[in-house]
């Protein structure tokens, strides 16, 4: 479905707003049907959540100012509801509900794998990846990557000529590294920048491994080349695993602490990659097997968990990550109770999100 211009700007109004993350967005979705109705609602969610102060709503003023800033340098927002939304990225655990992207659309709808690896890469690291971005292009796949120094900028200048999509972590007019402003500006003119954040949003330490999330989502498999420990390609390679996707690691020396990380993905499964028949051999491009549609997700009652299930929910939830499922099946309560409770805890700022579908008291 398309969306109208108002629930447009409400979409991304409650998407910028406090403590509404990707998952809680769509599940205020499905308890309010619109988000402009869940705009009305969340604040009384919150305040059951514990919070003393009013939420933070995102500005009405403020949304349309980005909106007008977007139609004055010609990024468009896609919702995760639309046609023109990547398949891949919907379908992976924390799909952003908004993308804001600027050139080649169309980019957007062919199969996609992502490369990423180290700022700091070595001679050796650095044609590896063009080398790989290039045959991967001609093959006709295209590449993802964050345009990031280093493996990054290598992918992207390598498969420019056959489609390439740069996801940066702040707002798409924003130049991060600032050496790569040139190529973003011909990415933008050839290929696709995408972001979840307004123009004129300056990253933070936090909005890198966001982009991160969306790398792995948009691709079928992800290509880790020169990775120390800890470093942001490995969070990639996480999510990419946690999306069911492929992941492949180019095997780097055990003296070189740039391939620490790679090597052991290689280590715990990944994928060896010689050669960019490896890619090709492996991933199937088409939706994996744990996809879902954005319309099939069931909805949510909108009535309150009872209060006896509710005291024995907050009473499982600790400082210790602990699953939905767990919850709810200790708790003996249905799982939109739980679901209720979680959601009015997220908007207080009490609990967070963890990878594989946990939650822990903040």
């Amino acid at each position: 479905m398309n969306l109208s211009d108002q629930e447009r700007l409400a979409w991304h109004r409650l998407a910028q707003s406090e403590n509404v993350g990707p998952i809680t967005f769509e599940r205020l979705l499905q308890r309010f049907g619109s988000a402009s109705q869940a705009l009305a609602g969340v604040p009384e969610l919150s305040r059951r959540g514990g919070l003393r102060r009013p939420l933070k709503l995102y500005d009405e003023a403020r949304a349309e100012a980005d909106f007008e800033r977007s139609e004055k340098l010609g990024p468009l927002y896609i919702a995760s509801c639309e046609q023109d939304y990547p398949d891949l990225l919907r379908q992976s655990p924390a799909p952003p509900p908004l993308i804001c992207v600027k050139g080649v659309v169309e980019l957007l709808s062919k199969p996609c794998v992502a490369i990423v690896g180290a700022r700091n890469a070595s001679a050796a690291g650095l044609r590896f990846a063009r080398m790989i971005a290039l045959a991967l292009g001609e093959a006709g796949l295209v590449i993802a990557s964050g345009l990031a120094r280093g493996i990054d900028t290598a992918a992207h200048q390598a498969s420019l000529a056959q489609g390439t999509v740069a996801v940066v972590a702040g707002g798409i007019d924003h130049f991060y590294p600032p050496e790569n402003a040139k190529l973003q500006e011909a990415i933008a003119e050839q290929g696709l920048l995408l972001s979840e954040m307004p123009p004129g949003t300056v990253p933070k330490a936090e909005s890198f491994p966001r982009r991160n999330r969306i790398i792995a989502g948009l691709a079928q498999g992800t290509v880790i080349v020169e990775a120390a420990m800890r470093s942001g390609s490995l969070t990639t390679a996480r999510f990419a695993n946690e999306a069911g996707r492929e992941v492949f690691a180019v095997p780097g020396s055990p003296l070189d602490p740039r391939c620490e990380g790679s090597n052991g993905l290689i280590k715990d499964g990944a994928h060896l990659l010689q050669r960019a028949s490896d890619v090709l051999d492996a991933c199937r491009f088409s939706a994996p097997q744990n996809s879902r549609q954005f319309e099939e997700v069931a909805s949510l009652p909108v009535s309150e968990t009872a209060e006896p299930v509710r005291q024995r929910i907050l009473g499982l939830l600790s400082h210790a990550p602990v699953s939905l499922d767990d919850v709810a099946r200790e708790a003996e309560a249905q799982s939109w109770e739980v679901q209720a409770v979680v959601i009015e805890l997220e908007l207080a700022g009490q609990l967070l999100r963890q990878p594989g579908g946990k939650v822990v008291l903040a």
